[in-house]
């Protein structure tokens, strides 16, 4: 088969212990529940562009017993996205990167495990998430619209968690969305276009003439 985009493999950014002190519950179900529909493309299309993401590769997901943290969620791979839950009672972190993408059974074994790149590859479909483990190590990818979401885990995350966090991606809501940008810029403001600036020359303001000239 033809190899696919696979993602990029690489040592992802250190999160702090201390991600528990300002961790922030996304709270309710999982996306698809009544009332919990996805948050406008436009306003993705807003948050994410303004800080280097694409739109299309904005997810987030949910695990029991992990918050998000709003500080870890940045770029990935590309114009990917990353971010991080952790479990303040067990210490350990859940991590979802995104990237544009397709996975067959060949791609699968091809592409390093982001926490041993060195280790063989086996793979295993588990109802459309594909289950990827080399050692003792453990992540899944889930594959929706193009869009490959890499789930991984440290601080001795279980199987069990990965595999509820890949089952769980989806785009975010308006509630969700709001709280993934929380800790981003905010998005820019348009300039204010000034009355007093010549349009030619250096620039310069012009002063109204006073009295007296």
């Amino acid at each position: 088969m033809a190899r696919t985009h696979p993602l990029r493999a690489g040592a992802p950014a250190a999160v702090s212990v201390l991600i528990a002190l300002v961790t922030v519950s996304l709270g309710g179900c999982a996306s698809g529940a009544p009332g919990r529909g996805a948050a406008d493309p436009e306003s993705i299309a807003e948050r994410a562009s303004a800080v280097g993401i694409a739109p299309e590769l904005v997810y987030t997901t949910e695990v029991d017993g992990y918050d998000l943290a709003p500080q870890s969620v940045g770029t990935g791979a590309a114009d990917g996205m990353s971010a991080t839950w952790f479990n303040e009672t067990t210490g350990a972190m859940v991590t979802i990167r995104t990237d544009s993408g397709e996975m067959t059974a060949a791609s699968c074994v091809e592409t390093p495990l982001w926490e041993a790149p060195d280790e063989g590859v086996t793979c295993t479909d588990e109802g459309g998430i594909w289950h990827r483990s080399g050692g003792i190590v453990h992540e899944y990818i889930a594959v929706a619209d193009g869009v490959l979401i890499r789930v991984t885990g440290t601080n001795d995350a279980s199987p069990a968690d990965l595999l509820a966090a890949a089952k769980a991606v989806h785009v975010p809501t308006d509630a969700e969305l709001e709280l993934l940008f929380s800790d981003l810029p905010e998005v820019p403001e348009v300039p204010v276009e000034r009355g007093d600036v010549p349009e030619n020359g250096d620039g310069a303001p012009i002063d109204p003439v006073g009295p007296g000239g």
